[in-house]
């Protein structure tokens, strides 16, 4: 595929999606590396953009620059977006309250620590749809309360389970029996998020570096 056919398929997907108004967004693609610019009206349409752009087969990397540009009147002030992000975060059952929340014009920063990845991104998912929001800066540090024990083990079958990832095409390699490195290729975005969830499912793990490639 052309760098101009894959910028058209992208092209298309930001318009077919209707999660987000993608008139304001610039596509460019260079050697399948796509740099996405522009802007939108709230931070929940930018992180929708970029992945309907993922979606896209061909796209191996993307560098984004979309701006979040709320209408003046619809300002939210900081302590607002800090009070709702500490109300939502303190309704989900699944975030612990070792979280933390720090807003400044209207960008959120969260620190403290938890036990599960999927606790780190559902802290993450909560705030970033409030309104107000130009963008978060995730922080959070993932202690667990368990042992790792047979990490490489337990993440190499649990990569074979799954019926989306080549499981033979990556390497896992486990680092002073907490960190976890991914290496090898994938065949898209998808596999690439599935082999990562993989290894932070696995009991113990505090740290992965993926270092996969997208074919």
């Amino acid at each position: 595929m052309t760098d101009s056919q894959l910028r058209q398929d992208i092209i298309d997907e930001l318009e077919f999606d209707p999660a987000f108004d993608g008139e304001h967004i610039g596509v460019a693609v260079d050697n399948n590396v796509v740099s996405l610019t522009g802007h939108v009206t709230s931070y929940a349409q930018k992180v929708a953009a970029i992945a309907a752009a993922r979606r896209v087969k061909g796209v191996h990397a993307i560098a984004e620059n979309i701006e979040v540009r709320y209408p003046f009147q619809s300002k939210t002030a900081d302590d607002q977006i800090a009070k709702r992000a500490m109300d939502i975060l303190a309704w989900d059952v699944i975030v612990p309250d070792t979280v933390e929340v720090l807003v400044q014009d209207g960008w959120i920063t969260l620190s403290g620590h938890v036990n599960w990845y999927y606790e780190r991104t559902a802290a993450e998912d909560d705030v970033r749809k409030l309104s107000g929001v130009r963008g978060v800066t995730n922080t959070i540090t993932v202690k667990p309360r368990v042992e790792a024990s047979n990490v490489k083990t337990k993440i190499e079958s649990a990569l074979k389970r799954h019926a989306e990832i080549e499981a033979k095409a990556i390497r896992v390699t486990v680092e002073n029996g907490n960190k976890v490195i991914l290496d090898g290729n994938v065949d898209n975005w998808d596999e690439r998020r599935a082999a990562e969830n993989a290894a932070w499912s696995a009991p113990g793990v505090a740290f992965v570096e993926d270092h996969l490639t997208i074919r």
